[in-house]
C-alpha cells in the first residue's frame, strides 16, 4: 500500500519525474532499480510515496519494506520479511510461492529443522525466482527504505537480486520483467567505513541501476511549501526565519512550523537551537501519558506492535487508546495495518530516546526484553531480546538470547549475522555467573565458533584475531589436546592470509603438545596443518618426514578425510606432481576419500589441486572440469566464500579469459560479485584484465583498489599483472618496471622462494615496454639510452629463465610458462637488435595451447618482424589473423595497434575506419559533433531542439557504434577516423 500523506509535495518534480520514467519503463518489460540518497528529513520518504502513489494508479502492486536500527544488533532479511508478508497474504500470488518454497523460511516456516548448508544460495535463488514469477502476474514497485540500517544478510540478498538476471534485459521470446526496485538510505549517515558503501559503488556500476539524490531545497521551494502548511497567515519575517533555519531540509521546515503555538517567533530565545529541541517542544505539548507512551515506544525501535506496547506501558486499554491516538493526531505516530505503530520519522524517535533518563532507558530495556522472552523462543523474538536485555545490564538473558539468535542465523545462511551476536556472547560471558552459562559450552570453544563463521562470512583477518583470542582464554590452564586443536586452527587461518612464519610456528608448537603415539585425530590435522604450514616455508623434508608418518596413522585410524589430506600435501612433495598423470590419479583418489567421508574442504582442496596441475599442463578443457566439479560441491554446501572456493573461482575465471571466452569471464565477475567477501575481490581479478585488453579506462584504479587493506597474496598477483600490463600498454617502461620488481618483492615476502611462478608473465609484460623504449631511443640515434634500456632486458630476461627453470616448487614450468618465456626471449632480442622473426614465430607456437590474445599480441609482434624482413605477404596474413582475434575479443588497444601497423606498412587488407564503424545517421552525426564541444545531453538537447533523454538515447547508440566505454574515447574515436573535422559545427 502507497503511505498517503497530508504534506504538498513541493518542490522535487525533477526527482519524481525520473521516479515515474522508471515506472513506465519497468511496465513496458523494462526492469530497473533506483538508489535515492538524501540526508535525514530532506523528503526521500515523501518522495517515494510519491511515486508509490503514481505506480498504484496505474495498477502496480507496492511493496515496502523498512530497514531498521537495532544498534549492533542485525535482525536478517528483515525488509523482505516484511514485504513477503504482504504478498503471502495476497491468495493471487499462492501459486508462486507455492514453487519457490525456499522463501518459507523467512515467514517463519522450517526454523525448527536441520540447517541446509546450501539454504542461504537457495533462498536468493527462490527469492530471485519468486519476484519473477511475480513481476509476470502483476507489475511490481519494491520499495526499500532506510538502507543505511540494512544489516549485512538484506545487503547481500539486494546485491543478488539486482545483478543476477532480475534487472537485464529478458532474451527474445522470454516473459519480460515488470519490476521496479526504489530503495532509499541516509547520504549524511554514510560515514567512511560504513558497510553500506562498498554495495553502492558496486551496484550504480550495473547499467540497469540509477541514483537520485535528493539535495536541500531552494529557500523559495521551502517558503512555499511553509506557506502551504500553514493553517494560520503568517508574516514574512516568521517565513525567513524558518527557511534560515531549514537549510533546505523539508523536514525541519515542517517540524519549525509545527512547533510554533500561535505567533510565536522561531528567532525568539525560547526557541532551541537544534531540531532536536524542536520535536521536543512537540512532545512536550502532548498530555504527561502520551509521552510516557513515545516514550516507550522509542525504546522499542521505530516501529512496536500494539500488543507489545500495552504490555510494556502498562496503562488501562482506554487510556492507551487516548495517548496513542493523542500522538497519531500529532503525526508523530503513523499506524499501520498490521497493528502496528511506527515513528513518522525516525529523527523523531531518536530526539526521544536520547531524552530519556538513564534508568528510564534501562528500565525500559528491561520491560522489552521480559516481554519478548515470554512471547516464545522465535529467532526473530531472540535477536530483539538480545538487543534489548544488553541495553539493560541483563548480561545473562542478553548471552542466551544471543546465542539464539545465532543460531538463527546460521540457520538462514547469514553468517556475518552469526558472527555478530557470537560477539556479543562472548563480549558478555566473563560477566555472566557460571551457573547462568550454558552447561554444554565455554569461551574458548565459543570463541572457535566464531573464529569459523568469521571465516565462512569472508572475515579471514577476523578469524585470526578470534583464533588468537581464543589462544589467550585458553591459557596455560587448557589441556594439551584443546590447546593443541586451537593452535593448529590459528596456524590454518594465518595460512589463509598468508602470514606464513607465523603459521608454521603455531603448526610446531601444536604437533609439540601431544605425542604421535598413542595415535591420536587431534596429532593427526595437527601433523596435516603442519605439513602444508612447513612447505610454504620450505621445510619440504620437515613436510615430506610429517606426513608420510601422518598418514601412516591416519590410515590406521580410519580417517579418511585426514589421508585425503596428506595425500594431496604429499603430491605436491613428490616427483610425480600435479601436472602429472601420475600425480593426477594421486589426487583424484584423494579427492574421492574426502568426498566418501563428507569432508567438502579437503575434496575441495584435491579438486583445486587437480584443476591446477590440468591449467599447469595446458589441458584446459580437463581444468574446467574439475572447476566446475570443486565450484557446485562449493555451491551445494553453502561454502563459496571458503578458501578454496575463491581460489576455484579466480581459476575457472583465469581460464575463460584464457580461452578467450572474455564476456563469459566478464560476465561471471558480475554475476557473482554478490557472493565474494571483502578478502575475496582477487576471485574475478581475470576480469580486470579482461577490462584492460578492451581498453577500460578504470582497470588499473579497480586493480590498485585490491591493494587497499591488510596483504592478500592473490590481491597482490592480480593487481601487479594488470598494473605491469597497463604500464607496459601506455609505454611507461620505467613504471612497468617498477611494478613487475615491486610486485614480486611483496609476493615473496615471507615465503620460501624468490622466484614466484607468475615472475615469468610479469617479467615479459615488462619486457614489452622496455623493448618499445630501446627500440623508440635507437630510432632516435640515442644509442647510449637504447643500451641502458638492453641492459635492464637483460635482467628481466634473466627472471623470466630462472623462474621457468625452477618455480615455486622447484619444477620447471609446463605449456603456459614456457609460452611467456618464449615471449619474453622475443621482447629481449627485440630491445638489443630488433624484432626477431624466429623467436616471434617460436612465441606464437608457443601460445598455440590455447590463449588466443597472446597469440594475437606476439602475431602483431610477428608481423612486425616480417615487415622489416620484407616478407610482406606473410606480415600482412599475421596481421589480419591477428587483427580478426582482437575484433573478435573487443581488445580496443591491441586492435589499434594492428591497424597503426597496417596503415604504416601498407599492407593489404587493412580496414577503413567507415568499413569498421556502422553509419551514423544524420542525427548522430549533428549530436557527434556537439560531443567533441563538450556539451551535456541537456545542452545538447537545447542545442537541437529535442530532449534530454533523446540526446541520452542519440550519445548511447554512439558509442556503441564506436565502441567506446565513455564520451571521452567515442570523441576520441571520432577524430582519428575522420568522422568529424575540427571547428565542424552541428546543423539545425
Amino acid at each position: 500500500m502507497a503511505q498517503t500523506f497530508g504534506t504538498p509535495f513541493i518542490g522535487r518534480e525533477d526527482e519524481l519525474a525520473r521516479l515515474t520514467g522508471v515506472l513506465e519503463r519497468a511496465q513496458a518489460g523494462d526492469p530497473r532499480a533506483v538508489l535515492v540518497a538524501g540526508d535525514a528529513g530532506v523528503g526521500k520518504t515523501r518522495t517515494l510515496a510519491e511515486a508509490a502513489t503514481q505506480a498504484a494508479a496505474t495498477g502496480m502492486t507496492v511493496l515496502t519494506g523498512h530497514c531498521v536500527d537495532l544498534g549492533d544488533v542485525g535482525l536478517p532479511y528483515l525488509p523482505f520479511t516484511e514485504i513477503l508478508g504482504v504478498l503471502a497474504a495476497d491468495d493471487r500470488f499462492a501459486p508462486a510461492f507455492a514453487a519457490h518454497p525456499a522463501v518459507d523460511r523467512l515467514l517463519g516456516s522450517g526454523t525448527g529443522t536441520a540447517p541446509d548448508p546450501g539454504s542461504r544460495l537457495q533462498l536468493f535463488e527462490g527469492m530471485a525466482g519468486l519476484l519473477a514469477d511475480l513481476a509476470d502476474i502483476t507489475p511490481l514497485l519494491l520499495i526499500l527504505e532506510d538502507l543505511h540500517w540494512a544489516d549485512q544478510s538484506s545487503r547481500d540478498l539486494l546485491r543478488f537480486l539486482l545483478s543476477r538476471g532480475l534487472l537485464q534485459r529478458p532474451r527474445p521470446g522470454a516473459p519480460a520483467h515488470r519490476l521496479a526496485v526504489f530503495a532509499s538510505y541516509r547520504a549524511d549517515d554514510l560515514h567512511r567505513r560504513h558497510p553500506l558503501r562498498p554495495l553502492l559503488a558496486e551496484l550504480i556500476r550495473l547499467p540497469a541501476v540509477d541514483r537520485v539524490e535528493l539535495r536541500p531545497m531552494a529557500d523559495a521551494e521551502v517558503a512555499r511549501l511553509v506557506r502551504a502548511l500553514g493553517t494560520d497567515p503568517l508574516s514574512d519575517a516568521t517565513v525567513r526565519r524558518i527557511v534560515d533555519r531549514a537549510e533546505g531540509n523539508a523536514f525541519y521546515a515542517e517540524e519549525l512550523l509545527a512547533a510554533l503555538p500561535g505567533d510565536f517567533d522561531p528567532a525568539s530565545p525560547g526557541m532551541p537551537s537544534g531540531l532536536a529541541d524542536v520535536l521536543l517542544i512537540r512532545i512536550e505539548q502532548l498530555s504527561e501519558t502520551a509521552q510516557q507512551v513515545l516514550r516507550t515506544a522509542a525504546v522499542a525501535g521505530r516501529r512496536v506492535e500494539h500488543d507489545l506496547l500495552r504490555d510494556a506501558v502498562q496503562l488501562p486499554e482506554d487510556e492507551l487508546e487516548s495517548a496513542l491516538r493523542e500522538a497519531v493526531g500529532r503525526q508523530l505516530l503513523v499506524p499501520d495495518e498490521d497493528a502496528t505503530y511506527s515513528f513518522r520519522h525516525a529523527l523523531t524517535r531518536e530526539a526521544v530516546y536520547a531524552d530519556l533518563l538513564p534508568g528510564e532507558r534501562v528500565r525500559l530495556h528491561g520491560a522489552f526484553a521480559r516481554l519478548l522472552a515470554g512471547h516464545g523462543r522465535s529467532a526473530e523474538r531472540a535477536a530483539e531480546r538480545a538487543h534489548h536485555s544488553r541495553e539493560s545490564h541483563d548480561l545473562a538473558d542478553a548471552l542466551t538470547a544471543s546465542l539464539e539468535a545465532a543460531d538463527h542465523a546460521q540457520r538462514v545462511g547469514a553468517p556475518a549475522e552469526e558472527l555478530r551476536h557470537l560477539e556479543t556472547a562472548l563480549e558478555v560471558w566473563p560477566a555472566v555467573d557460571a551457573a547462568a552459562r550454558p552447561e554444554d559450552g565455554d569461551s574458548v570453544t565459543l570463541t572457535l565458533r566464531a573464529s569459523a563463521a568469521a571465516a565462512r562470512a569472508g572475515e579471514t583477518h577476523r578469524a585470526v584475531h578470534l583464533t588468537r583470542a581464543a589462544l589467550a582464554r585458553a591459557g596455560s590452564d587448557a589441556d594439551s589436546e584443546l590447546a593443541a586443536r586451537v593452535r593448529y586452527t590459528l596456524a590454518g587461518n594465518l595460512l589463509r592470509i598468508d602470514n606464513l612464519t607465523a603459521a608454521f610456528t603455531y603448526s610446531s608448537e601444536a604437533l609439540a603438545m601431544i605425542p604421535a603415539d598413542p595415535p591420536s585425530y587431534t596429532w593427526v590435522w595437527a601433523a596435516a596443518t603442519h605439513v602444508m604450514a612447513a612447505r610454504y616455508v620450505g621445510q619440504d623434508e620437515d613436510a615430506e618426514r610429517v606426513a608420510r608418518q601422518a598418514l601412516r596413522t591416519a590410515e590406521e585410524l580410519r580417517l579418511a578425510d585426514a589421508q585425503a589430506d596428506l595425500m594431496i600435501s604429499l603430491v605436491g612433495l613428490e616427483a610425480h606432481n600435479r601436472r602429472t598423470p601420475q600425480g593426477r590419479d594421486r589426487l583424484r583418489a584423494a579427492r574421492e576419500l574426502a568426498r566418501g567421508a563428507g569432508n567438502i574442504p579437503v575434496e575441495m582442496r584435491a579438486l583445486y589441486s587437480l584443476a591446477v596441475g590440468c591449467y599447469e599442463s595446458g589441458d584446459l578443457d580437463e581444468c574446467l572440469t574439475s572447476l566446475t566439479d570443486g565450484l557446485d560441491r562449493a555451491r551445494r554446501a553453502g561454502l563459496l566464500s571458503s578458501p578454496y572456493a575463491l581460489e576455484l573461482r579466480y581459476l575457472q575465471s583465469l581460464v575463460l579469459y584464457t580461452l578467450g571466452r572474455w564476456d563469459e569471464c566478464a560476465g561471471a565477475a558480475a554475476a557473482d560479485a554478490e557472493r565474494l567477501p571483502a578478502a575475496g575481490g582477487f576471485a574475478t581479478g581475470p576480469a580486470l584484465y579482461v577490462a584492460l585488453a578492451r581498453g577500460d579506462q578504470d582497470a588499473a584504479d579497480r586493480a590498485r583498489a585490491l591493494l587497499d587493506g591488510p596483504f592478500d597474496w592473490m590481491a597482490t598477483l592480480v593487481a601487479g599483472i594488470v598494473l605491469t600490463d597497463d604500464a607496459a600498454v601506455r609505454g611507461d617502461a620505467e613504471g612497468a618496471v617498477e611494478w613487475m620488481r615491486g610486485t614480486i618483492a611483496r609476493i615473496t615476502n615471507d615465503t620460501a622462494t624468490d622466484r614466484p611462478d607468475v615472475g615469468v608473465r610479469l617479467a615479459a609484460l615488462a619486457l614489452s615496454a622496455v623493448a618499445d623504449t630501446a627500440v623508440e631511443l635507437r630510432l632516435t640515434g640515442d644509442e647510449a639510452g637504447a643500451r641502458r634500456w638492453a641492459d635492464t632486458a637483460t635482467e628481466l630476461v634473466e627472471v623470466a629463465r630462472a623462474t621457468v627453470a625452477k618455480g615455486e616448487d622447484g619444477s620447471r614450468q609446463g605449456p603456459e610458462g614456457l609460452a611467456w618465456l618464449a615471449r619474453a626471449e622475443a621482447e629481449w632480442l627485440r630491445a638489443r637488435s630488433g624484432p626477431d622473426v624466429a623467436a616471434w614465430e617460436k612465441a606464437v607456437a608457443a601460445f598455440g595451447y590455447g590463449d588466443p590474445y597472446e597469440l594475437a599480441r606476439c602475431g602483431r609482434r610477428l608481423a612486425e618482424a616480417l615487415l622489416a624482413a620484407d616478407r610482406r605477404e606473410e606480415a600482412a596474413e599475421r596481421a589480419r589473423e591477428a587483427h580478426d582475434t582482437a575484433v573478435r575479443l573487443g581488445a580496443v588497444p591491441l586492435r589499434e595497434a594492428l591497424d597503426a601497423l597496417i596503415r604504416r606498412g601498407r599492407l593489404a587488407g587493412a580496414p577503413s575506419g567507415a568499413e569498421r564503424i556502422p553509419v551514423l545517421t544524420a542525427r548522430e552525426g549533428d549530436v557527434l559533433r556537439l560531443l567533441t564541444r563538450g556539451r551535456t545531453n541537456r545542452q545538447i538537447g537545447e542545442e537541437l531542439f529535442i530532449t534530454g533523454k533523446t540526446a541520452s538515447v542519440h550519445v548511447s547508440n554512439i558509442l556503441a557504434k564506436l565502441g567506446a566505454a565513455s564520451r571521452t574515447e567515442a570523441v576520441a574515436i571520432a577524430y582519428r577516423e575522420g568522422l568529424v573535422e575540427p571547428g565542424a559545427t552541428a546543423s539545425t
